[in-house]
């Protein structure tokens, strides 16, 4: 059996309709119907009832159908287990971090744990917190680092995953910096709009400033005048003069020493959040399960 005649299956079973389902697997009808033939003659019978419009499934078919979506959650987890059993005893360690903690606290983090790290192979991925999340969720990768506030719960912390704070940040809304080093564009109750830099859907702090900010923002008029994934594509803009932006502390550091960029709003308006540590709920192989343990171990609780 051809695995991608699962997804042919449970295409033509949500759409009832060959020409469409064709469409969506991006093959002619005629291709299309021969491999759902194909499915048909390899189970030994009938899974649609092709006499209605839209097709429906058979009691075959209904019973295929569930069967059918384990078997592809199945096969998308087993890349990620046979690592897992294929490290059991290895040096190696797999991480995920979100694009500004990348940059700017994993380096530093590590090096803090270096007894741990440096005996082995690294490997870091670099990308917004919903592909981070699915790393993990196909035992892709053994740890996630994200930033994490209380009030919003993200995806692995829903779902259980391990997890313990091992730093702390604040997204401060930031403009560019005048001359004398105050911001060209501020929050303030009765002021005309304010052009606001905001993050994507995608992305884990655009969630985080959703979930969080709304209520201090009540009095305040904003415009949104441009969205990127990115706090570092946002960043740029800032220095730029285009408007203000919740940004990382741990990215623009510099930049408010240096009074390039200038706070654009009162205390209250800055958020403060963890930065969090998530790790496989399987067993991670020798190196990583001597690293969590290190972690856990310096005085930060697991939760």
């Amino acid at each position: 059996m051809n695995v991608s005649w699962l997804e042919d299956f449970l295409v033509l079973a949500t759409t009832g309709n060959f020409s469409r389902a064709a469409d969506e697997r991006h093959m002619t009808q005629p291709a299309f119907g021969r491999r759902v033939r194909a499915l048909e003659e390899w189970i030994g019978t009938e899974l649609f009832d092709r006499s209605s419009q839209p097709v429906r499934l058979t009691e075959a078919g209904q019973w295929f159908h569930g069967i059918a979506h384990d078997l592809l959650a199945q096969v998308a987890r087993l890349p990620g287990e046979a690592r897992a059993v294929a490290e059991a005893s290895s040096n190696s360690l797999r991480f995920a971090a979100t694009h500004a903690l990348s940059f700017t606290f994993m380096p530093g983090w590590l090096r803090s744990f270096e007894a741990h790290t440096m005996t082995g192979t690294i490997q870091l991925e670099s990308d917004v917190l919903l592909r981070c999340e699915a790393l993990m969720e196909q035992s892709k990768v053994q740890f996630v680092v994200c930033h994490a506030h209380p009030k919003a719960v993200g995806r692995l912390q829903a779902d259980g995953y391990p997890s313990v704070k091992i730093g702390a940040d604040v997204l401060v809304p930031v403009s560019a910096a005048d001359a004398s080093a105050h911001p060209i564009h501020i929050l303030q109750a009765g002021k005309t709009a304010v052009p606001l830099l905001s993050y994507s859907a995608e992305s884990g702090l655009g969630r985080l400033l959703r979930e969080t900010r709304l209520d201090a923002l009540e009095n305040v008029s904003t415009q949104t005048v441009f969205t990127a994934h990115l706090a570092s594509v946002l960043r740029t803009m800032v220095l730029d003069g285009r408007g203000v932006a919740w940004l990382p502390q741990t990215l623009i550091q510099d930049d408010l020493a240096s009074h390039r960029v200038a706070r654009a709003g009162v205390e209250d308006l800055c958020i403060e959040l963890e930065i969090r540590l998530f790790r496989s709920r399987n067993s991670m192989g020798r190196a990583a399960e001597a690293l969590w343990d290190a972690v856990v171990g310096s005085g930060v609780a697991a939760t």
